[in-house]
């Protein structure tokens, strides 16, 4: 495998053209033997080096060339990745980097007022944002260079040194608590049993001395809080989540409060908070977080808008549509795809546009539904590497039920034989077997279709689907549940939608036909 081709693949179109300009930063040339390598790379046939360097050298095949061609070219993709890096970092190392960086710089000038007026900046900076490691570089070189005369005292220099010491080693054993927590975590989802992710957390903090670390330090509960949130999407067990991460964040809250170099720690809090309430099918109570994180992204994190705010709007738009306010969620998402002053990700364009096709949906808009799924013209093997395999199927199950809505069944079943065929290990999964039952019961339906109202077929579903409670209900599993139960009792997809996300319809198992 080149790995030079495999690192180009990781950039999407949007950085590839940026990588581009990069590259020709310093000086535009009409041909550039590094940009025909990045072309004849990113090409749909894969050439071997002795077909590379027979276009790149025409006249005079030259090998060692080209292998200096290519590592010039990973230097260039090495670079454009850091500084884009340095632009998306919201923790403040960037900066705190180039300030130190600076000041070694002016010191090697002799300008040494200067470099220390810029040692003392990155100091502030780094203990604003808790950058504990940068910290102690910082101290490092304020010693060495203390005795110019522009610098601090030496006695006060040293003790900041110890007492940041004392916190960058909390933050190391935080670390390695993370690190074991996680794999505990899916050492227990791998056996089968029950995620009792309170508990083990709270073993391993105990063990590692941080458990009043947490509450104080906002960046270490979110990495705990993002851990634990793992191991429930994995497991879909949002319901015990949802008391623990929201006695945890008050806690903080209301204990120390968050800095207004914490507001990124606070909104993911609160947008995590709001993911399970929705996941818990509590809309209301989701909607209330969402304001909260909303009013933050117009106060003290305004830096971090272009970073959540999509993200905002895709759980708005999903609590609309249970809160029957469906022509609200398409405005709202429709707004975001075509009119908001905000360049969208890659991921957050293909969020947007299954969302979009999904209330189309709802309202019965199958044809806007379909245009809007083929609006995305990526392969669903470029789609998973952005996404992961279960927005593809998630995708792919949404596309057979419109093609089914369509009236194309042979597409349907088209569509049917590829999900079994590229999900298979993912359908022998037991948190996905209601997805692998609903395929059968989807070809039922398409080779009985006179036979979906009756009792008969009505008792049959009740039997196949694997639902317990209402509350243990994943809300997207009863998203594709209500359609099917729609087409059982002549009802329209959104009414029993909105019954089955309420609670006041019954699911499967809570039911006797």
């Amino acid at each position: 495998m080149d790995d030079l081709k495999t690192t180009l693949d990781t950039l999407d179109e949007e950085d590839k053209q940026a990588l581009v300009a990069f590259i020709q930063r310093q000086k535009q040339k009409a041909f550039r033997k590094d940009l025909e390598l990045l072309h004849l790379l990113q090409l749909p046939k894969l050439l071997t080096s002795e077909q590379i360097i027979a276009r790149l050298y025409k006249d005079d095949p030259n090998p060692v060339a080209y292998y200096a061609l290519r590592k010039r070219l990973m230097r260039h993709i090495s670079d454009f990745n850091l500084l884009k890096r340095m632009e998306e970092d919201t923790t403040a190392s960037a900066a705190i980097m180039g300030m130190l960086s600076l000041s070694r710089y002016l010191f090697e000038v002799r300008l040494d007022k200067l470099a220390w007026a810029y040692l003392r900046k990155a100091e502030k900076l780094a203990q604003t944002n808790e950058q504990f490691d940068l910290l102690n570089t910082i101290y490092n070189l304020q010693i060495e260079k203390a005795e110019n005369e522009f610098a601090d005292d030496l006695d006060l220099i040293i003790s900041k040194r110890n007492i940041n010491k004392l916190a960058a080693d909390e933050e190391e054993r935080a670390n390695i608590a993370n690190s074991i927590i996680h794999k505990r975590l899916r050492d227990v989802r791998k056996q089968g049993s029950d995620v009792h992710f309170g508990r083990i957390i709270q073993d391993v903090l105990r063990e590692y001395g941080l458990s009043e670390a947490v509450s104080k330090r906002p960046a270490l509960l979110f990495k705990l809080m993002s851990i634990a949130r793992s191991a429930i999407l994995a497991g879909k067990d949002f319901l015990s989540f949802e008391p623990y991460i929201i006695k945890q964040y008050h806690e903080t809250e209301q204990q120390y409060g968050f800095s207004k170099a914490n507001q990124y720690y606070k909104l993911s809090l609160m947008y995590m908070i709001a993911h399970v309430l929705y996941r818990n099918k509590k809309f209301t109570e989701s909607v209330q977080y969402l304001e909260q994180l909303k009013a933050g992204l117009e106060g003290d994190g305004k830096g971090h808008y272009a970073h959540f705010y999509p993200r905002y709007t895709f759980l708005l738009v999903a609590n609309l549509i249970f809160l029957r306010r469906n022509d609200e969620a398409i405005k709202l998402m429709e707004h975001l795809l075509h009119k908001a002053k905000l360049t969208l990700s890659t991921k957050d364009q293909l969020t947007a546009q299954l969302g979009l096709s999904f209330s189309y949906f709802t309202q019965g808009a199958f044809g806007k539904a379909n245009r809007v799924l083929m609006s995305i013209k990526r392969s669903d093997k470029w789609c998973e590497s952005k996404m992961g395999r279960e927005w593809i199927l998630k995708k792919n199950l949404g596309e057979m039920i419109i093609q089914l809505e369509l009236g194309n069944i042979d597409l349907t079943l088209n569509k049917i034989r590829s999900i079994e065929r590229v999900f298979k290990d993912l359908l022998q999964q037991p948190v996905y077997s209601n997805v692998s039952r609903f395929l059968q019961l989807i070809k039922f339906l398409i080779d009985n279709p006179q036979a979906v109202t009756t009792p008969a077929f009505m008792q049959h579903v009740e039997e196949t689907l694997a639902y317990t409670t209402f509350e243990r209900t994943d809300i997207q599993e009863i998203s594709f549940y209500a359609w099917l139960k729609a087409k059982m009792f002549s009802r329209s997809y959104y009414d029993m939608l909105l019954e089955l996300g309420s609670g006041t319809e019954t699911i499967a198992k809570e039911q006797k036909v």
